[in-house]
């Protein structure tokens, strides 16, 4: 390739290197404070907040020496999730690396941190990587020396590196903005589900003769006018076998068509309904569990990490998934927000604790005491609950489509088989600085 070069990491980075766990472990962490990014929170091409630790300025004085800065690329070193990669978002700085994690910062003069993590994500330096890793005695990692001596090919033009990372970084921006949009649409579900059906702010703005500000006055009007029993009068307590059933149905592996969707507990992401990730059925050898489009999946082993979903296709999904389904359509909205709650959490892990691997169950889930509101008031929440579930799957589905055209683009960017200037000018406009 016509002004590429071939060059070693350790001539054109600045640092390589990982940090520590301070002393004391996960007992001395703290609720907020200096970040301590571990492997957990490095996924392939994003940043997870799952799980991020954090650390006072004691701590991380003793970890300088691994500040992570702006721009710096992340890279998993040990274990099942090594060679993963990513960069940190400028909102979790400060921050530091724990012993799992390597930061690579590069000279910006000579090679863009954002070439870099995209050439290290190329499916083919990918599998270099797993395979040098796995090259040790007992367990996968990735030493200083090795990541020293990865050989980089990439244009001698910063500028030209700059432009293939800004084509695919678009699509991650897009995909990142999607996600962000589901977690707001998350959030206003769930802010609306506590005004009405915990606060009953409908129905105290009633009684003081105020409008209601999280109801419409069309809405308001289906609110009683007072309370009983302290819940709106005609409202009634429940268990959550009242709206919802376990409508999980076994299905041996013979039976499954090797194009099924296959859902694991590994594929759930933790304090999040929106399902991204999914696998195929020709991974399932033993018996599994039929599930479709709008079911909520509950994950029932180790409850505590709160795994549960809403589905977004039909499929298939592990037996420590409990398939929950809502007895009627009206039930739709407080089924999903009740059972991905922190409080069912915690109910199902209080009843699950002492084991040594902890399990909840749907007999045990059923009988949550709920309150269970009028039908028309049901039907309101349950419309707008539908609307936000459809605008997530929608953003989904956008989402998986940019990954396919990213993954596509990647490898042919990266090693230059398909030059920046055929992708509609792109390079060109950047080299006369028309990009910003």
């Amino acid at each position: 390739m016509e002004n590429w070069k071939t060059f070693k990491l350790k001539d054109v980075c600045s640092k390589i290197g990982s940090g520590a766990t301070p002393k004391g472990g996960k007992e001395s962490y703290l609720a907020e404070g200096i970040s301590l990014i571990r492997s957990q929170n490095i996924l392939d091409f994003n940043f997870s907040t799952n799980g991020l630790a954090f650390i006072d300025e004691r701590q991380a004085n003793q970890l300088s020496n691994v500040v992570v800065e702006e721009n710096d690329v992340l890279l998993n070193i040990t274990g099942d999730s090594v060679a993963r990669v990513c960069q940190v978002p400028q909102n979790i700085l400060p921050a530091r690396v724990n012993q799992h994690v390597a930061i690579i910062r590069t000279n910006q003069q000579k090679l863009s941190s954002e070439f870099l993590k995209y050439y290290l994500l190329n499916p083919t330096f990918k599998a270099y990587m797993l395979g040098l890793a796995a090259s040790g005695a007992t367990r996968n990692a990735l030493t200083k020396g090795m990541i020293e001596e990865f050989e980089i090919t990439a244009p001698e033009s910063l500028t030209e590196q700059k432009a293939i990372a800004k084509i695919l970084s678009s699509l991650d921006d897009k995909i990142d903005l999607n996600r962000r949009m589901n977690a707001t649409l998350e959030a206003i579900a769930r802010a609306l589900f506590k005004a009405w059906f915990v606060d009953f702010e409908p129905v105290r703005a009633g009684l003081e003769n105020c409008p209601s500000e999280s109801a419409s006055p069309e809405i308001a009007k289906l609110f009683p006018s007072e309370f009983e029993n302290g819940v709106p009068k005609g409202w009634t307590f429940g268990t959550l076998s009242d709206i919802a059933v376990n409508s999980r149905q076994n299905i041996n592996p013979n039976e499954i068509k090797t194009e099924t969707a296959y859902v694991g507990l590994e594929h759930i992401p933790r304090k999040n309904i929106a399902l991204t990730e999914w696998g195929k059925s020709d991974k399932a050898e033993s018996t599994k569990s039929r599930f479709k489009a709008n079911d909520i999946l509950f994950g029932r082993l180790r409850p505590y990490f709160h795994k549960v979903v809403i589905a977004p296709i039909d499929g298939i999904c592990s037996t420590d998934i409990l398939v929950i389904r809502p007895k009627n359509t009206h039930h739709f909205g407080q089924t999903l927000i009740h059972f991905s709650s922190d409080e069912i959490i915690q109910y199902a892990d209080r009843l699950s604790n002492g084991a040594k691997m902890p399990r909840t169950s749907w007999s045990d889930l059923a009988k949550f005491e709920i309150v269970i509101p009028t039908k028309q008031v049901s039907e309101e929440f349950s419309k707008f609950a539908v609307s936000i579930a459809e605008k997530i799957k929608l953003n989904i589905s956008e989402n998986k489509a940019l990954e396919q055209i990213r993954d596509s683009l990647l490898p042919r960017l990266i090693s230059g088989k398909i030059r920046v200037g055929e992708l509609d000018g792109c390079y060109n406009a950047e080299s006369r600085g028309e990009l910003r």
